[in-house]
């Protein structure tokens, strides 16, 4: 498409296109550092397909604007079962219906959309990944929370210390889907301990 595969600014309208909807949930913040966690696993990864990998991340989680907030932090965010909760599976069925107006808005073909929104559909609620770009989205949603910036969001979410959720982390860095996405949730979590004093408080 463009004479530099690695030129990110091809994904610029895409961004503009959807930056209305990334006002919900901290996606603002969420969703640009998942998507440069995903560059990282894409240079890892080169069989990966970098077009799908990087709109999949850019707009998984779009969905959460057509839910109302408390919801989200209710149903979405706490109890034994809230992967599988129904606002989970609405943010994911919303991503895709917003998804698929934004790329077809910004000119990308039906097979890239039918790609990606392949992907949102169920990133957060389907058990297992069906290939190698659903587990490089999947591990680049999940490893911005290792950061110091995610453990300050998802702990307020949670209604947990920074501390706490540092120690729920060390439990979850095992469920990423690739070596290099364990191996950056490792490194990335001990800087986060150091940054945060966690040695300590």
């Amino acid at each position: 498409m463009l004479d530099k595969p690695n030129d990110l600014s091809r994904y610029d309208p895409v961004w503009r296109a959807s930056e209305r909807y990334m006002r919900a949930r901290k996606n603002d913040v969420h969703i640009p550092l998942s998507f440069a966690w995903a560059q990282k696993l894409l240079d890892e990864y080169p069989d990966a397909d970098r077009d799908v990998c990087s709109l999949a991340i850019l707009l998984h989680d779009i969905g959460w604007y057509s839910i109302d907030m408390q919801d989200i932090i209710e149903k979405g965010f706490s109890g034994p079962n809230m992967l599988q909760s129904d606002v989970r599976y609405l943010h994911e069925s919303e991503g895709v219906r917003l998804g698929t107006q934004v790329l077809q808005d910004t000119g990308w073909p039906q097979d890239v959309i039918d790609q990606v929104c392949e992907i949102i559909d169920g990133h957060d609620t389907r058990p297992k990944p069906r290939h190698l770009n659903d587990r490089i989205v999947r591990d680049a949603d999940k490893l911005w929370r290792f950061e110091v910036t995610g453990v300050a969001v998802a702990c307020d979410w949670f209604k947990i210390t920074p501390h706490g959720y540092a120690d729920r982390l060390e439990q979850q860095k095992t469920q990423l889907e690739t070596d290099a996405g364990i191996r950056m949730a490792s490194e990335t979590l001990a800087q986060t301990r150091l940054c945060l004093m966690l040695h300590v408080i």
